[in-house]
């Protein structure tokens, strides 16, 4: 038993110096919930929400990857009274805080975004955003695993505490319907060049994110809304999400979702007029090279303002 657990911990540590070198990749499984956060455009989307995630990765096991996030974003069109804030509102901005922690490295996040909308069509708008990035990297060196010890890079750290700070921006653009979205989005566009402080990863490439979802109503009392979401990012394999999910009486959803070579989770929540709680349980699938462990994923999103109901056309609240 104690060999399993010493086993399953270094492997855990020889996943997280691999994430190292190109940052770790943070895995949302219930990404429909927080668009904005991998593309700026789509800030605001929903209107003025609070949104934020736990995620507890391959529970159970000492120094696994451990996420937290908590964002505020704000619709202008709202604040200013607009009948139809959705289509009429031309701004929104938001503040994404998201820290995470893998093995001997513990990461914060900070952005700052911004997002004007062009209305192209009497039910089509176009968003452009773009948001500041600030990340703080810390390395702790008592907790490296004996094969980071031995690394070139990682091993001169051993036994001290060492900090990482980058600052970079982000972009994106969506092509948005009460029904449907399109969008593109680039995180670190800058490839991660300014930074200081001591520089224990070789690169942080710029990674790039398709998003796109639907949504319709087959009868007054169910409602159907899948999402997809493709990450490309160099020295990483390519990710690409499917979710699914149904929504009954306007309260409660279930449904499911699969990462391609990865992952499959079912998942869960209630909704009321301002308030969305879901559940996702996530497992590995036979081949994946990742740890075989069960992931547990905690959201929840507050509506400042509540549900439009001068428009019956807006009666599906969530993505």
């Amino acid at each position: 038993m104690r060999f399993r657990k010493f086993l399953l911990v270094a492997l855990v540590g020889i996943l997280a110096a691999l994430n190292g070198y190109s940052q770790s990749r943070k895995y949302i499984s219930q990404f429909s919930h927080f668009q904005s956060y991998f593309n700026p455009g789509l800030t605001g989307y929903e209107g003025s929400t609070l949104r934020g995630f736990v995620r507890n990765q391959w529970s159970g096991i000492e120094g696994a990857p451990k996420t937290y996030f908590f964002s505020a974003e704000m619709d202008f069109g709202q604040l200013s009274g607009e009948q139809d804030p959705d289509l009429m509102g031309k701004n929104a901005a938001s503040v994404n805080l998201l820290h995470d922690s893998y093995g001997a490295f513990r990461e914060t996040e900070l952005i700052v975004a911004y997002a004007s909308r062009i209305r192209i069509s009497e039910k089509h708008n176009l968003r452009l955003g773009a948001g500041f990035s600030y990340q703080q990297i810390r390395l702790d060196g008592n907790s490296l695993t004996t094969e980071e010890q031995n690394d070139p890079t990682l091993g001169q750290y051993f036994g001290q505490f060492s900090d990482m700070q980058i600052l970079d921006f982000n972009i994106g653009m969506a092509l948005t319907h009460r029904k449907y979205y399109v969008s593109y989005g680039m995180h670190r566009v800058n490839g991660g060049r300014i930074k200081s402080g001591d520089e224990f990863m070789d690169g942080y490439p710029a990674s790039k994110m398709l998003q796109a979802g639907f949504r319709e109503r087959l009868s007054p009392n169910l409602a159907v809304i899948t999402n997809a979401f493709f990450r490309s990012q160099k020295n990483l394999p390519d990710q690409f999400d499917v979710n699914l999910k149904v929504l009954l009486m306007d309260r409660v959803w279930v449904g499911g979702g699969h990462r391609f070579d990865y992952a499959s989770n079912f998942q869960f929540g209630i909704l009321t007029d301002r308030l969305r709680i879901g559940y996702i349980f996530e497992f590995p699938v036979a081949n994946s090279y990742q740890i075989p462990g069960r992931i547990h994923e905690f959201t929840a999103v507050f509506n400042l303002f509540g549900k439009d109901e001068r428009d019956p056309s807006n009666d599906i609240s969530i993505w």
